[in-house]
């Protein structure tokens, strides 16, 4: 049935074109572990670079570029071809792809379920590329980067240009940072790799259909697939990237807005969190640094003396006071800048089609833009950011970098094989992914010992790998702005980019401060990514400049965020090492439709089940909880999923639940700042029920800025496994990692054992009876521990009859 509509929509696409086609396989041969293949209309290349993975490439056309999607390190793997009457079999350890001859069509197949099939068609653009990707007319197809449409994207014809939209709410078909991939509920991955600008038809004339189909370049398509969501996303990072560990302090609380105006604003700021006893870890400091107009002044690209006199003082002290300075910068350069003679005589600025300095306007004034492709272009911008590094910057903003204005007779310059002169729309939607590399690169051979902070808001498949943090944009300050953060961070996070987060608080519009909106989405905030508000300064951002209750309230959960550091720190681990994202759907646990559909609640790790409450006044939450068991996080009740029910979600809490056999670390001494962080005292929560028999968890550790923490196996990393046999429980800890700088001495450790509803009769350790506590009212026993780190221990726990 499947290949049968197959044919009759590439039919249908081929006839709705202007140049009658069929293509057809002419010769094809392998070389070495490739397979080379050539048609009447094209050669392409096909390939295995990661397991459960294969691509295939248009090696003949006009604009060949070299992939951005993929890591630059991968080599192809060894693959069987054999040739079957009138089809190709090329096959792997997991993956097959049936390549039949007349016509061209090529099916991914995983053991004997067809997951897709794909042709090649004549692009709508002269100078471009388009292929149809045939998959089940029922499953739901999830991607297509940053938007606001529902998970499943079905019926939807996308731009594949990254745009700005500014105030977006609850519905928005292009954004900041579009991807061109689309997921499958069968959970495959197809990756058209290609940055011209262009479009992706995601099923709106056949139920099976997903047209790609780009203005310029060659046609590149990579297939990932995976037993699982989990798995799936796992096999992505394996192609496209794992994103580096971010620096620890990059989880804490953030102070930042459009913008402070000079030094002493930010040193007011500063002071005002200090007073409020509120913690702080970063301080973001936005365009007017260098001029005190948003018109006219960008590219100056230098500090405004005369409201910034001292900046090195000012981040020394900010440093000293653990705080950490991120600074904005942009890729243009106004025509009335200080720097726009500087960039023109170093040829950092991209051409016209004339081979002129591309001048436009746009709403900051007349510009260039930094070429950031060009070799000229990059090493311009880079002794920009080399001069800058010095007085002690830890993190860089790139902002606007879609980029915001890209006329289409703007043309850069590539180095290697491509022509000299690209077409702007050729390259756009890869300016942003280029600019990261750039500075990572910088950054990372510039400051070996510390790992490089990089936030943007628009970027390409695999940005992840450069350390991209990305944002959602100027969203609306309003309910409708936060109901559509969910979607976009889980969305996201499936394509690679799992740090993508929110503007707490709302960035554009607004007259009047929405005491609740605000409280309401800090909370959502500290079980995203980034805790980071930020808004158009005519309504504080920083939650320590509103009243008292909106105070207590922010600062509580702001605690909590400190508190959960090991857990949440624990996630970033598991993002960097394997590609999981720190926010995941429910279907990750129970895959259901219901679920597939779902953004009014998430997965913050492995065990924390979050519930944003999005509405204006809402009071209480209707929800079907994952099957299973579920503790309240802030009761300790349990409840049983499956079916649905009420909560209550008053102001001061948002409704959180904790996933039965669930181990979660947390820090019980409150913190300033993350320069405060020791692990020397720690808790260790176990949510015990009766209905889990089994469960593993884990807790990793390193020094927190390390960039070759993982590659040197610097770190503490505790698997942690609980067996319940019906009459005793025991947990047993094993250590791996060779330790790191910050890794105390001793440890106490408290572990703390959640739905224990009778005093134990007996509980030791490693054979020793325990020092324990038991609350019957809470159902918690506590056993505290002293040990040195990285031990191996079990703890024996026999319950009452």
């Amino acid at each position: 049935m499947l290949l049968r509509m197959f044919v009759f929509v590439i039919a249908t696409v081929i006839l709705s074109t202007a140049d009658l086609h069929a293509e057809t396989i002419t010769n094809w041969s392998k070389q070495d572990q490739q397979l080379l293949i050539s048609s009447n209309e094209a050669e392409y290349l096909i390939s295995q670079y990661a397991p459960n993975s294969f691509s295939i490439e248009q090696t003949n056309h006009e604009l060949q570029l070299d992939s951005f999607a993929l890591r630059s390190d991968l080599s192809p793997l060894p693959i069987h071809v054999e040739a079957r009457g009138d089809h190709l079999i090329i096959s792997s350890d997991t993956l097959t792809l049936k390549v039949e001859t007349n016509p061209l069509i090529i099916n991914v197949i995983r053991g004997s379920e067809l997951l897709a099939s794909t042709s090649f068609t004549v692009s709508d653009f002269p100078t471009g590329s388009s292929a149809v990707v045939m998959v089940d007319e029922d499953t739901p197809l999830m991607g297509a980067g940053s938007r606001v449409l529902g998970m499943d994207r079905r019926g939807h014809r996308l731009p594949l240009y990254n745009r700005a939209h500014y105030g977006f709410e609850t519905h928005s078909e292009q954004m900041y940072y579009s991807l061109p991939m689309i997921i499958s509920g069968q959970n495959l991955a197809v990756i058209w790799d290609n940055p011209s600008n262009g479009w992706v038809d995601v099923a709106t004339d056949y139920d099976g259909a997903i047209r790609f189909d780009s203005e310029y370049g060659a046609a590149r398509l990579h297939f990932s697939v995976g037993d699982s969501p989990l798995q799936l996303t796992h096999n992505l990072a394996s192609l496209t990237g794992h994103q580096p560990l971010p620096p620890r302090w990059a989880l804490g609380m953030y102070a930042s807005r459009f913008g402070y105006h000079s030094q002493s604003e930010v040193e007011q700021t500063f002071n005002a969190f200090i007073d409020q006893e509120f913690p702080i870890d970063a301080l973001v400091i936005d365009l007017y640094w260098f001029g005190d107009t948003i018109k006219g002044t960008m590219g100056n690209l230098d500090w405004h003396q005369a409201n910034w006199p001292d900046p090195e003082s000012m981040i020394s002290r900010l440093d000293d006071a653990g705080v950490n300075t991120i600074l904005i910068t942009e890729p243009f350069v106004l025509t009335s800048s200080d720097k726009w003679q500087e960039a023109l005589a170093a040829n950092a600025l991209a051409s016209n089609d004339e081979s002129n300095v591309a001048t436009f306007d746009f709403y900051f004034g007349n510009t260039g833009l930094v070429d950031v492709f060009s070799d000229d272009g990059q090493d311009w911008f880079l002794d920009q950011y080399q001069r800058l590094s010095e007085y002690g910057i830890r993190g860089w903003w790139g902002d606007l970098g879609e980029p915001e204005v890209h006329p289409e007779n703007t043309r850069h310059n590539l180095s290697g094989e491509a022509p000299d002169a690209v077409p702007a729309n050729a390259i756009h939607n890869a300016y942003g992914h280029q600019w990261a590399a750039m500075l990572h690169q910088f950054l990372t051979e510039q400051q070996p010992q510390q790992r490089p902070f990089i936030m943007m808001r628009s970027g390409y498949v695999g940005s992840q790998r450069y350390g991209m943090i990305p944002w959602s944009g100027d969203v609306n300050r309003s309910w409708g702005g936060l109901q559509s953060q969910v979607e976009i961070s889980l969305q996201m996070g499936l394509q690679g980019l799992g740090y993508m987060h929110s503007d707490i608080g709302g960035f554009a519009g607004g007259e009047i401060f929405d005491p609740e909106l605000y409280v309401r989405w800090f909370q959502y905030g500290v079980f995203q990514p980034v805790l980071r508000p930020h808004a158009q300064e005519n309504i504080p951002s920083e939650p320590v400049f509103h009243d008292y209750r909106t105070v207590e309230i922010t600062r509580d959960f702001a605690r909590l965020r400190y508190r959960l550091m090991p857990y949440i720190y624990t996630m970033v681990y598991q993002n960097s090492r394997f590609g999981t994202p720190l926010m995941r759907p429910t279907y990750f646990i129970e895959d259901t439709p219901e679920n597939r559909s779902n953004t009014s609640q998430y997965l913050f790790g492995d065990a924390l089940l979050v519930h944003p409450v999005t509405e204006d006044g809402q009071r209480e939450i209707n929800t079907q909880l994952p099957s299973g068991v579920w503790f309240d996080f802030w009761s300790n009740e349990v409840f049983e999923g499956g079916a649905e029910q009420t909560f209550a979600a008053p102001v001061e809490l948002i409704p959180v639940w904790v996933k039965a056999g669930s181990f979660i670390p947390e820090l019980p001494t409150q913190i300033t700042n993350l320069s405060e962080y020791r692990s020397d005292n720690i808790e260790l929560h176990y949510y015990h029920h009766n209905s889990v028999n089994s469960a593993r968890g884990e807790w990793y550790e390193d020094d927190g800025d390390s960039p070759s923490a993982l590659t040197e196996s610097a770190y503490e990393h505790y698997q942690f496994s609980a067996v319940f046999d019906g009459e005793a429980l025991s947990i047993t800890s094993r250590a791996n990692g060779i330790g790191h700088s910050a890794m105390p001495a001793q440890r106490e450790i408290r572990w703390v054992i959640h739905g224990i509803t009778s005093r134990p009769s007996q509980v030791t350790i490693g054979g020793e009876v325990a020092d324990t506590e038991y609350d019957a009212e809470l159902q918690l026993l506590t056993i505290t521990q002293h040990s040195t780190p990285l031990n191996h221990y079990e703890i024996y726990i026999e319950l009452a009859e």
